[in-house]
């Protein structure tokens, strides 16, 4: 991977605290105590103090500006704002901050406290996501959601009124008890709200979580037996992304819609390989290495772990072939695609040579198309991305 060293760094910084444990969710967060979290947001900020050193016994450059910064979970927005002051401090003392940073705090709908809310335009928090899976309210109390239709639409009221525009808000493809016809409610509902930017997920049996393993085990109390199958749940991602589509909310990547200018960027470093900084618990980052190679580092998924002993991450180097992996499948998942010249300018043609069979065989399938000098997913191979990017690991010479 190429560097110049003068990337803008993204920092995405894990809260995984929640009110209540989704059924589907295989993420590693939980229910925890208040005084756990006060614990918690100061590892935090010892860990942003320690960043740069621990980039140096990585062999790895942590760029100095920050342009994006995303509070993902479990659910962030139960921080007090003493909390969240202690952290966006921490930010400062330790990045150069852009004026323009995108700043995002995942949030579940009917958890948005007053006193947050007031405080997050003061922090420079201008971008807002909802985990609301579903505005049908049975749908979202089948897998633990503690919400209502009507608060998400409340809490978007408040936030436009806070001056926070940049809303998105996340549907779960594949609820139990889920129907062609509830999915239109909230595809609906989404929509009529105005907000710029829709995250379309399809639920995925993961025997990590309680739903996923009732549905490989069998049983009742989880509603496994509702949930849709693989077929329709594929019927609903295409209903929505041609619904929103329809609605000027278009598909720039393949769980991500937005209106025109209203992408996510922290988002994009990811699939465009840029570097960002996780902190906390069951983090992750990339950051470019002082000898060419990408460095991947993960922080233990254990709360009592990094409460007692702080992250202890994990630094794995890149090497070349597997870095042209991940610039297949990740820039893959963009409608915008790859340019095939801009590998070959990175890789080598040798490297990128080896994977025309698996190039031509997608688009023999339908899978993929190749305008000029881009390959992309069609929208077929959007439904079926994972069978696509399989077909590319393994291929480097």
């Amino acid at each position: 991977m190429r560097c110049d060293g003068s990337s803008m760094l993204g920092v995405y910084i894990s809260i995984p605290f929640c009110r209540a444990k989704c059924s589907y969710c295989n993420f590693a967060s939980g229910v925890f105590g208040g005084d756990r979290l006060e614990r918690y947001v100061e590892r935090l900020v010892a860990e942003m103090h320690s960043a740069q050193t621990r980039a140096e016994a990585w062999q790895a450059i942590l760029p100095d500006r920050v342009d994006t910064i995303y509070f993902g979970g479990g659910t962030p927005s139960l921080l007090h704002p003493e909390q969240l002051q202690k952290i966006f401090r921490a930010l400062q003392e330790n990045f150069s901050v852009a004026r323009d940073t995108e700043i995002t705090l995942e949030c579940a709908p009917g958890q948005l406290a007053d006193a947050l809310l007031e405080a997050l335009p003061q922090f420079g928090v201008n971008r807002i996501s909802f985990g609301v899976q579903s505005f049908v309210d049975a749908e979202a109390a089948a897998v633990g959601r503690l919400h209502t239709g009507a608060q998400t639409l409340t809490d978007i009221a408040r936030l436009r009124a806070a001056g926070i525009e940049n809303i998105n808000v996340d549907l779960l493809a594949g609820l139990p008890h889920q129907t062609e016809a509830s999915w239109q409610v909230s595809l609906d509902q989404a929509i009529a709200s105005g907000v710029p930017h829709v995250s379309v997920y399809m639920l995925e049996v993961d025997e990590d979580s309680r739903l996923g393993r009732e549905m490989l085990t069998g049983g009742q109390r989880y509603h496994a037996r509702a949930v849709p199958d693989d077929a329709q749940i594929a019927d609903l991602y295409l209903a929505a992304c041609e619904r929103l589509a329809a609605a000027g909310i278009a598909q720039y990547e393949i769980s991500n819609f937005a209106r025109s200018g209203w992408e996510s960027r922290h988002n994009e470093k990811y699939w465009l390989r840029q570097p960002y900084l996780g902190l906390g618990m069951d983090a992750h980052s990339m950051l470019h290495g002082k000898d060419g190679h990408p460095r991947r580092v993960a922080a233990t998924d254990d709360l009592t772990v990094f409460l007692e002993q702080g992250a202890q991450h994990k630094s794995t180097m890149v090497d070349v072939n597997a870095s042209l992996e991940e610039a297949w499948f990740l820039g893959l998942r963009r409608n915008a695609g790859l340019r095939l010249a801009a590998l070959e300018m990175e890789f080598g043609a040798e490297g990128i040579a080896a994977y025309r069979p698996a190039l031509v065989a997608c688009v023999d399938d339908g899978l993929m198309e190749i305008t000029g000098e881009t390959a992309h997913l069609t929208a077929q191979g959007r439904l079926f991305s994972n069978e696509v990017f399989e077909r590319f690991l393994g291929v480097a010479p």
